[in-house]
């Protein structure tokens, strides 16, 4: 795997459509990676997520904001694997 100079994987590419990628920072952009990654990253780009910002990191990020910025079938799978039960109940459609 290809990693731009600040260490992002290129294959990321596809879900930063309206960034340039060698401009992110890890850092810097970590709200962004996190949502990016684990809505859209592979399997590859998944692990590199896990090594840069630790499970526990992560967990947090999809408790506090990502159980409503997450497509509903990716935040089924984090739900499940971090085991989140607590998390609230998204709406459906919306009613107006």
């Amino acid at each position: 795997m290809e990693f731009t100079a600040k260490g992002i994987p290129l294959t990321l590419r596809p879900a930063f459509q309206e960034y340039v990628l060698e401009s992110l920072d890890p850092d810097e952009h970590e709200f962004s990676i996190m949502e990016r990654t684990l809505a859209y990253g592979q399997r590859e780009e998944l692990r590199w997520l896990f090594r840069q910002y630790g499970a526990a990191s992560i967990a947090d990020w999809v408790r506090d904001v990502g159980w409503r910025l997450l497509p509903r079938r990716r935040l089924v799978f984090w739900k499940t694997y971090f085991d989140l039960s607590e998390l609230p109940q998204r709406g459906g459609v919306w009613p107006h």
